[in-house]
Formats: C-alpha cells, sequence, structure tokens
C-alpha cells in the first residue's frame, strides 16, 4: 500500500471520530459537511485501489502474452 493510500485512508478514519464528536456535542446538522468528506475520502481511496489493481492486471497479462 502507497503512502498516499495510508494517508488518505488515515484521514477519513480521523474524520469520522472527529463527525462523531460533533453529533455527540453540536447535533447531526453540525456533523453533516464532516461526514460526508470521509466518504468522499474513502470513495477516492478506494477509487485509487481499484486504478492500481488494474494496472497490477494489465503488467500480469503483458508478461504471459510473452
Amino acid at each position: 500500500m502507497k503512502i498516499n493510500n495510508i494517508v488518505i485512508l488515515s484521514l477519513s478514519a480521523a474524520l469520522v471520530i472527529i463527525g462523531t464528536h460533533q453529533t455527540i456535542t453540536h447535533g447531526l446538522f453540525a456533523s453533516y459537511p464532516i461526514f460526508m468528506l470521509a466518504v468522499i475520502l474513502l470513495f477516492w481511496y478506494k477509487y485509487r485501489q481499484n486504478q492500481n489493481a488494474g494496472k497490477d492486471e494489465e503488467k500480469r497479462n503483458s508478461q504471459g502474452k510473452k
């Protein structure tokens, strides 16, 4: 796993924790943007992971044909 993916996943987890704290102290309306940012980061992480898996699959296929 690359360092960029680790940072994205860690930021997402931190935002979920911060959003939970904001929900407890200020309510769901105040923490909604924080949760949405965490979800966006999770989608971005998954997109990057799938993109890297596709590149690895292409490398394996090209090596097998030679």
